[in-house]
């Protein structure tokens, strides 16, 4: 089988050095795979049958949905179902969790994020709102309200995270929980010990950087 890694643009714009850590992983357990850099909105070159490995929420929407002759899953299965590396103890440290919306209505996703969750030893409270029933972020709003209902729903959904420390697997959903006031742990950043740091937040200036990437990548 043809196996692609495609990292997501909103990563390689975050931390492009985790994507190179991750592909090198992932081309060690199985095989030489080539990285995807084109992004997803722009119908990259797939080959019949290719399965790819997606870690941006948004790409494992458009790739299930979008390209028939392909399949994806996320790296969190991949993570959970392989041994790829030893993952980090947190020593059962409280942290909750945001859902991506792309992923609302996959229950693939959230069992596999939880798994690794778990095996990193991380105590996780569960938001009132959560995997199926989650509620967006605000960011999904961008383009469509003005720019201060987004901000506005950002801080709304940061209020009903019950711990301080929030799990995200959307580099979007971090920029939400930092304007909402909250400490966002973005998940491949804990599979690696690193800070998540705030970078660009706004949320103009953040979307104008992620479609410059964007539209340099087709």
């Amino acid at each position: 089988m043809d196996r692609l890694f495609a990292p997501g643009c909103a990563l390689m714009v975050y931390k492009p050095h985790l994507a190179e850590r991750l592909h090198g992983i992932l081309g060690g357990h199985f095989g030489r795979m080539d990285i995807l850099l084109t992004c997803c909105r722009h119908i990259p070159p797939l080959p019949f049958g290719t399965e790819v490995i997606n870690i941006c929420p948004g790409c494992d929407r458009r790739y299930r949905e979008n390209y028939q002759d392909s399949s994806t899953l996320s790296l969190w299965e991949v993570i959970a179902e392989h041994s790829l590396f030893p993952l980090p103890d947190y020593g059962n440290r409280e942290m909750t969790i945001l859902d991506a919306c792309p992923t609302r209505d996959q229950a693939r996703v959230h069992d596999a994020v939880r798994e690794v969750v778990r095996r990193m030893n991380i105590s996780l409270v569960e938001p009132s709102s959560t995997r199926t029933k989650s509620t967006c972020c605000g960011d999904s709003l961008w383009g469509n309200v003005p720019t201060e209902a987004v901000v506005s729903q950002m801080k709304k959904k940061a209020s009903t995270m019950p711990v301080e420390e929030v799990i995200v697997y959307c580099v979007s959903c971090s920029k939400a929980m930092f304007m909402g006031g909250k400490r966002p742990r973005y998940l491949i950043d804990l599979l690696f010990e690193e800070d998540t740091f705030p970078g660009t937040c706004e949320p103009d200036s953040w979307h104008a950087e992620l479609d410059e990437y964007i539209n340099s990548h087709t």
